[in-house]
């Protein structure tokens, strides 16, 4: 009995130290941001949107509207067809996440 409570309190201490390593970068930047509603269940959520419908590279580039809002606003005014295909992936992951993570 003692055994497996001891195991049981070691993989769940193991798991907790070992979450944030698992984190998307949206899902890490989401939760470094000053957003009020910013939440681990919550970015986590957004981050399997971004999972699903992101590529890699779309996921960095999403990151870096966390650091620079006025980098998304440069994007979306851009007259470059690799900008507005991006811009439209990125309006399409916005809506998923908004239907999917709605709480």
């Amino acid at each position: 009995m003692k055994k497996s409570l001891v195991l049981a309190v070691l993989a769940t201490t193991l798991m907790a130290a070992a979450a944030p390593s698992f984190a998307g970068a949206i899902e890490s930047a989401c939760l470094r941001s000053d957003r009020k509603a910013a939440n681990r269940a919550l970015c986590g959520c957004i981050q399997q949107v971004a999972d699903m419908t992101l590529r890699g590279s779309d996921q960095r580039r999403v990151v870096s509207f966390f650091k620079d809002p006025d980098k998304a606003q440069k994007v979306k005014m851009s007259k470059s067809t690799s900008d507005d295909a991006f811009w439209e992936r990125y309006k399409a992951f916005g809506e998923q996440a908004e239907a999917y993570c709605a709480y």
